[in-house]
């Protein structure tokens, strides 16, 4: 386990990751690992080693919500550089590290109490579908109007997230493969991702709750993923601008 010297004293008003990684992993079983998190821009930085590149491009294929460009002042802490997700992604411990552990999450936030919260997607946590932003307010418009009922949705400023039930990779190849075209900005976290959860701050800016979840005594309800990806996919493909890919 890599160490992080200077602990910082928590003063006022910096419990709220370590409380909401704790609601995460014991109260609705979900998953948790810390992020990256950020740092104050070093001058002149450069990459560390070739393999810590190529283990971030293998992070960055598990999906994020936003690869951003990082913050002015702010960069990940990990050794790449050039890193496409800032403070969003798992780096020590990685994401299969993942536990609804009080005890590891309690000690995890004690070293690190501003580090991201990172929900390990798929399994029997929840997945996600992502979309930019404004095209996905137009959705949860869209499906709300036909009466279909939505959980938690997670939002940075150029994305938001849409937790569902875990899915597998055949059945979601089923429900894109009636589409044969998917667009190239919808993304998927399912087995083996990560998501960041609120109230982590990544290079993407801040992470909220756009629909907080309405626990019901455990864990907050997710609707299948069948019964929303028809009406995402279609309002990312009618969105001005937005590419498009086929699903062979």
């Amino acid at each position: 386990m890599r160490e992080y010297p200077g602990k910082r004293r928590r003063r006022n008003g910096q419990r709220a990751l370590p409380d909401a990684a704790l609601t995460f992993a014991s109260q609705w079983q979900w998953p948790v690992v810390p992020g990256a998190g950020l740092e104050p821009r070093r001058p002149g930085r450069r990459d560390r080693t070739r393999e810590s590149q190529e283990s971030q491009h293998s992070q960055e294929s598990q999906g994020s919500l936003q690869p951003a460009a990082r913050p002015h002042d702010r960069e990940c802490t990990c050794p790449y550089a050039e890193c496409a997700a800032p403070g969003a992604h798992p780096y020590d411990p990685g994401v299969l590290a993942a536990t609804t552990d009080p005890r590891m999450v309690r000690w995890w936030w004690e070293q690190r109490p501003d580090a991201p919260v990172l929900l390990a997607t798929g399994g029997r946590a929840p997945s996600a579908v992502s979309l930019p932003a404004v095209t996905a307010a137009r959705a949860l418009t869209r499906l709300d109007r036909l009466g279909v009922r939505t959980g938690p949705v997670v939002a940075t400023p150029e994305r938001w997230a849409l937790l569902v039930a875990s899915y597998g990779y055949d059945e979601l190849g089923e429900l894109l493969g009636e589409h044969g075209w998917v667009p190239a900005s919808l993304g998927f976290h399912g087995e083996g991702g990560y998501l960041a959860l609120p109230p982590s701050q990544t290079g993407a800016g801040r992470v909220r709750w756009e629909r907080a979840p309405r626990p019901d005594g455990g864990a907050p309800w997710l609707p299948p993923v069948a019964s929303v990806v028809d009406v995402l996919v279609a309002a990312v493909v009618a969105a001005p601008g937005e590419g498009s890919r086929f699903v062979g």
